[in-house]
C-alpha cells in the first residue's frame, strides 16, 4: 500500500481524520485551501472530493467559480493518481480540458476514477465528474499527465 493510501486509511479512522488529513493534503500545494476541500474517500485508482459552496468561491451571478471548479477536479486527479501510480514513476499536468453542463449552484463532489490506466505510457488520461449536492453532473474535465521514471538517486 502506498503512503498516501495508507495516511488516508489511518486519518479516516480518528475523529475529525478525513478533514485533518485533507487539510494537510491542501496546504502541499496551497492554492487547494482556497476551495478547503474534504477528501472523502481514496482508493486504489480513485478518489472523491467534496468542496463546500461558500461565499469566497462565487462568482460576480453567485454560482461556484469555474477555477475553484478545476481546483476540485485537480485535486481529486492528484488523489487518485497518487494512490495507484507505481513507485518508480512520477507525474505532473500537461493540460486540462473542461465542459460546464450546468450552473454550480450548491456543495460539489469531485470522483477521479482511474481503472486499468498503462502507466508505462508517456501521456496518461484522467477523467474527473463533478456532481452537485441532487448527484447531477454539472462539469467533466480531462486532464492530461505527462508520466516518467523517477530520476535514479
Amino acid at each position: 500500500m502506498n503512503a498516501v493510501l495508507k495516511s488516508f486509511n489511518k486519518a479516516k479512522g480518528y475523529p475529525f481524520g478525513k478533514r485533518l488529513f485533507s487539510m494537510m493534503v491542501a496546504r502541499q500545494a496551497r492554492y487547494f485551501t482556497t476551495i478547503k476541500p474534504i477528501i472523502e474517500d481514496i482508493q486504489p485508482g480513485f478518489s472523491q472530493v467534496f468542496m463546500p459552496k461558500r461565499k469566497a468561491i462565487l462568482n460576480h451571478i453567485g454560482t461556484v467559480h469555474a477555477i475553484a471548479l478545476c481546483n476540485i477536479c485537480e485535486l481529486a486527479m492528484g488523489m487518485a493518481v497518487e494512490s495507484c501510480i507505481p513507485s518508480h514513476r512520477r507525474w505532473i499536468p500537461m493540460g486540462m480540458q473542461v465542459n460546464y453542463l450546468k450552473k454550480a449552484t450548491t456543495d460539489m463532489t469531485a470522483t477521479c476514477q482511474m481503472a486499468n490506466t498503462n502507466w508505462e505510457e508517456s501521456e496518461v488520461p484522467c477523467f474527473i465528474s463533478v456532481k452537485n449536492t441532487d448527484g447531477v453532473e454539472v462539469m467533466t474535465a480531462t486532464i492530461t499527465l505527462k508520466v516518467t521514471d523517477k530520476p535514479r538517486k
